[in-house]
């Protein structure tokens, strides 16, 4: 039987890590990571794995038409890149190469890790927060395009506890400052390497089914709509330490201000569906809690 190849984007990231792990734990389908340099170390890692690791830069089509040849299914995420690393911001290009390239070789299922606007959801008042609204063209151009397909919105990373040192060591515990956020507000979480993948495997083993009505549907992925107090108490429980909340001050960066205020204020955005999710349920997705994320990723780090 010929092997169903999902080509995984950013497969050294979090998301798409998680989900090349997925993939080759569950074993119906077969990863292959596109990457713009195969020979980096962490593509050696991959193909050490038994991974096959392929060459496709998202700004060059044709080398994407190339990667993505006898593929079955994409996952493809774009991360954010600020004028000041790169210069420049091509996700919207990316992201737009990346549909064109799968619709060229027949890509049956695309999956796309996506953000809703900002500026759509609050009328014009948050309108700078480019990693959303650049994220949310590339998904209307792909629900355009003619391809099966879904995507996946996700809420404020549990992760980044430790991605981004949200959780910070005091002299009697923890803290977790966050900018223009209150005791009271909430923001809706995504414990991104177990309950992502969950989902992944979901729609790629349903949506051949048209009774599942998955093609041209977004489906929040979201563990849990909470104050970031009410998270660190939970943190704090598990713990067993204190871990306090802060209502830091902005940071001075406007999309990154933006983006909490944004969230604060509506509470992350996905409050019109429950928590978990009833159609990713019906397909089989198991949710992760809060209290097991405490026990399975911050225990281990920081007990």
């Amino acid at each position: 039987m010929a092997s169903r190849i999902v080509s995984v984007f950013a497969a050294t990231g979090l998301q798409g890590s998680s989900v090349i792990n997925a993939l080759l734990k569950d074993g119906t389908f077969t990863p292959r990571a596109i990457t713009r340099d195969p020979e980096s170390e962490a593509a050696l890692k991959l193909k050490e794995r038994g991974v096959e690791v392929v060459k496709g830069d998202s700004i060059d089509k044709a080398s994407l038409v190339s990667a993505l040849r006898g593929s079955e299914a994409v996952f493809a995420v774009r991360e954010f890149r600020l004028l000041l690393v790169e210069g420049k911001n091509d996700e919207v290009v990316q992201g737009k190469n990346i549909v064109d390239a799968a619709k060229k070789v027949g890509v049956r299922f695309f999956i796309f890790s996506s953000l809703p606007s900002l500026a759509k959801i609050s009328g014009g008042k948050y309108t700078n927060c480019m990693n959303y609204e650049d994220k949310a063209v590339v998904e209307e151009y792909l629900k355009s395009s003619g391809l099966t397909h879904a995507s996946l919105h996700l809420g404020s990373f549990l992760e980044n506890y430790w991605k981004f040192g949200l959780l910070r060591k005091t002299a009697t515990g923890f803290d977790v400052p966050i900018p223009n956020y209150g005791p009271a507000d909430r923001d809706g979480f995504t414990w991104v390497g177990r309950d992502v993948p969950a989902a992944v495997l979901a729609l790629l083993k349903n949506y051949t089914d048209p009774s599942k009505n998955i093609s041209g549907k977004s489906y929040p992925i979201i563990n849990a709509t909470i104050s970031y107090a009410e998270l660190a108490a939970k943190t704090g429980k598990a713990l067993g330490k204190e871990v306090t909340f802060t209502s830091s001050p902005p940071t001075g960066m406007t999309w990154f201000d933006e983006m909490f205020a944004a969230h604060a204020e509506y509470s992350g955005f996905y409050t019109a569906t429950p928590v978990p999710n009833p159609d990713l349920v019906a397909l089989g997705v198991k949710f992760g809690t809060i209290e097991e994320f405490m026990e399975t990723e911050i225990k281990p780090r920081y007990a």
